[in-house]
């Protein structure tokens, strides 16, 4: 296959925290052109439960753009590895999983990962395959390539030794085991976050001891979510998920701050480095970030929705929050047992059935707080707030709009 090296040296770079040394990456390009065949690109993914949002997302979306140039990528599920648990930045053992639960989370992981990845262009592999063959004297062997002080150099396992906190031999071996995966796949490239430096190095090094070429190597950086501080995280509540609704998506990407505009750019989206090197000159020019955020929000959403979806997220927002108008697709609520109840309780019992608020407290607080308008009206105080009507139109917040029936 033709491979132009000097652009996809640039795609790969992009975005990337650290890497193998430029020159061994433009020789490894330059032999699989000369072998014309594709680079062999590894991701190892230990199935734990997975639910994919646009942090883990960005090692994927870099092996998309890989693909796109024509490269092969293998997924390596470590249904095998995963029954030990990668200890990686945890305090102490993780809790091994049955079979059972990574089978299922590996599937999970398949539906999920080919929302990003090109199927036709990705082969899947356990790594259960070559590692539960293994005998012991090949473990033995294998174990014999690394020492325990290197070992100890891994953080995790050199802070829980510093602080007299357990570590079972076992763990040792899962960095030999995910380093063998290399081996077994002869694989090019491995890409891993910051937090894989070790075990992806360490796959270069037993592929030498194997009298393989050592793969190259791409760490890319953790994603801050939209608060711009913590990393993207499920449970902080600052993440974007792959599955959620366009408007939801497009809404949460206009919320990141400025200063993470080029970031997200280069981490969650396709977009050649060229232009991303145009935006940055935008907005060093002083254009309007906002302006430049909504490309920006319109760019990620449409990678995981069709156009149609992205193009009314894009005119939901636009209606919700600069407008300031009901979008013509506001959820609908029915105002039902309106016999001997005021007004300000029909309004919380109301709000209380579109399932978006945990209680009628919540409910009456942001009334108090003055983020409730009835058409258009702000209402402060429960005893205030007028009969409701199937034209009324309720507001919480800047954006989210309610239609009555």
């Amino acid at each position: 296959m033709q491979i132009n090296v000097a652009d996809t040296l640039k795609i790969m770079l992009k975005g990337v925290a650290d890497h193998t040394q430029t020159s061994e990456i433009m020789q490894k390009l330059q032999k699989a052109q000369t072998e014309n065949r594709p680079l062999r690109i590894k991701l190892g993914l230990d199935p734990s439960a997975p639910d994919i949002h646009l942090g883990h997302a960005v090692v994927l979306r870099k092996i998309k753009q890989l693909q796109d140039l024509g490269h092969q990528a293998i997924i390596v599920i470590g249904d095998f590895t995963g029954m030990i648990g990668d200890p990686t930045g945890k305090s102490k053992t993780r809790k091994q999983l049955t079979p059972e639960q990574v089978k299922e989370n590996a599937q999970t992981y398949q539906n999920q990962i080919f929302k990003i990845l090109n199927p036709d262009k990705t082969i899947v592999r356990f790594n259960s395959e070559w590692l539960s063959s293994l005998g012991f004297k090949d473990v033995i062997e294998l174990a014999a390539k690394i020492t325990v002080a290197r070992m100890l150099e891994r953080d995790d396992f050199n802070k829980r030794y510093t602080n007299n906190q357990p570590i079972s031999v076992h763990e040792f071996f899962y960095p030999l085991m995910q380093a063998y995966d290399s081996v077994a796949l002869r694989a090019d490239v491995e890409l891993g976050g910051t937090d894989q430096t070790f075990n992806v190095l360490m796959g270069r090094n037993i592929q030498k001891d194997f009298g393989q070429d050592p793969q190259i190597t791409l760490f890319m950086p953790l994603l801050e979510g939209i608060d711009g501080v913590e990393k993207m995280s499920k449970s902080l509540g600052n993440y974007i998920g792959i599955n959620e609704p366009a408007n939801v998506m497009y809404e949460k990407v206009m919320k990141i701050p400025d200063n993470m505009i080029i970031k997200y750019y280069e981490l969650a989206t396709d977009v050649h480095p060229d232009d991303v090197e145009k935006i940055k000159a935008r907005l060093l020019s002083g254009e309007n970030p906002r302006d430049i955020k909504m490309e920006l929000a319109t760019e990620i959403t449409r990678l995981y929705h069709s156009e149609d979806e992205t193009l009314k997220a894009e005119d939901y927002f636009k209606k919700a929050y600069q407008q300031q108008k009901a979008p013509d697709d506001a959820l609908v609520l029915s105002i039902d047992k309106t016999e001997g109840i005021d007004n300000g309780q029909i309004l919380v019992n109301t709000l209380m059935d579109s399932g978006k608020y945990k209680s009628k407290s919540e409910i009456r607080r942001l009334l108090m707080q003055g983020a409730i308008k009835i058409d258009g009206e702000r209402i402060v105080d429960l005893q205030a707030v007028p009969k409701l009507t199937a034209d009324s139109v309720i507001q919480v917040g800047k954006g989210t709009f309610y239609k009555l029936k």
